[in-house]
């Protein structure tokens, strides 16, 4: 599989890569070769288009009415759920995603997306002795059907983050099921995004983007999506780059964890949106992520083989609880990541040129 050098800002694109080896019964050199695309476009780009996921057409469909249902509801019944913590409504302008990397001279709360999370809760995992205040309790919308649709799909994404995980063992060389002691009680997130200004707005205010630029917080992010313009990938060469999803496929990047885990030889790919402008008015956009975030007690350290012997560790082991409060600390309450240094330079190194290719 030829793909482009990232390098070089004309011939940017995110990788596709096929990964029915491991949905269906394949060959040990069929797979061999899905692991090699696959370590290819992660220490690369860090996005892939990603094909072969075998999630049924019924069920995306069933996904994309449950968010049209939720979100073509008044606001003010949107925001009945609204609840600590990180599930429920999000309305417009409450997050502002930049400043999970600590970048104080970021415009504060101007993200003008909204968003409905639902998650994997500590009850779930009987005989653990989790807390609901490491995961949620989610709250579901009194709309026909929207629980199922929603399940439906969240069986699928965490199928695909899961495969995903397994062929990111084999191409970095790990034993077959080296992430399940990462992942056997794993934070999961599916946050429902939906890109369009509130009621009876009709001009841009300011700063007002999409949403800011950040990387994801944990191992892997399972991305659906509209083929709308907005979302928008940082390369390598320091440029912004505008990524859509092709036909049949899922986006998935990498999150911070992985980063760490490989020295960053993956890298937790930054991104953002911005809003898509036609004739003067935003169009609207959707986009549906599922995140697998690893254990919240888990210590995420850089593997052995990844450890360089001239500058020994790119980062300090870390818990995944303290990783991701950190992030969401400075997300939903305006409290700058100090954190975040490695992330932060690189967006303060790039172009902040909008579709710049």
């Amino acid at each position: 599989m030829s793909l482009p050098n990232p390098d070089t800002a004309e011939t940017f694109q995110v990788p596709a890569v096929d990964i029915s080896s491991y949905t269906s019964e394949r060959t040990i050199a069929a797979r061999a070769e899905t692991a090699r695309q696959l370590d290819v476009a992660c220490s690369t780009v860090g996005f892939i288009q990603v094909l072969g996921h075998g999630i049924p057409a019924d069920v995306l469909v069933g996904l994309s009415d449950a968010v049209d249902a939720f979100f073509a509801m008044p606001l003010h019944l949107k925001k009945s759920y609204i609840v600590e913590g990180n599930r429920g409504y999000t309305p417009p302008k409450s997050e502002s995603l930049s400043l999970s990397l600590g970048l104080e001279s970021a415009t504060r709360m101007n993200d003008f997306f909204e968003a409905f999370n639902v998650g994997t809760e500590a009850q779930s995992f009987a005989g653990l002795d989790l807390s609901e205040d490491d995961y949620g309790l989610n709250v579901w919308p009194d709309i026909a059907n929207f629980r199922t649709n929603v399940e439906k799909y969240y069986v699928h994404a965490s199928r695909v983050a899961r495969t995903l995980t397994t062929v990111f063992a084999d191409a970095l060389n790990l034993p077959h099921d080296y992430f399940e002691y990462l992942t056997d009680h794993s934070v999961d997130v599916l946050r429902m995004n939906n890109y369009a200004l509130p009621e009876g707005t009709v001009t841009l205010d300011g700063d007002l983007t999409g949403m800011g630029e950040h990387t994801d917080f944990g191992l892997v992010t399972v991305l659906w999506a509209d083929q709308v313009p907005g979302l928008q990938v940082l390369g390598r060469e320091g440029n912004w780059h505008d990524v859509q999803p092709i036909d049949g496929a899922l986006l998935v990047n990498l999150g911070d964890l992985t980063a760490r885990l490989t020295n960053d030889r993956w890298m937790s790919t930054l991104h953002r949106v911005k809003p898509p402008i036609i004739d003067g008015t935003i169009q609207r956009r959707r986009s549906v992520a599922f995140f697998h975030d690893g254990n919240i007690d888990a210590t995420i350290a850089t593997l052995p083989s990844h450890l360089d012997a001239a500058d020994g560790l790119a980062y300090e082991p870390i818990v995944v609880r303290d990783h991701i409060k950190a992030k969401l600390a400075g997300s939903q309450q305006g409290k700058a990541n100090t954190a975040a240094v490695r992330e932060a330079s690189r967006v303060l190194a790039a172009s902040n040129g909008y579709g710049q290719a």
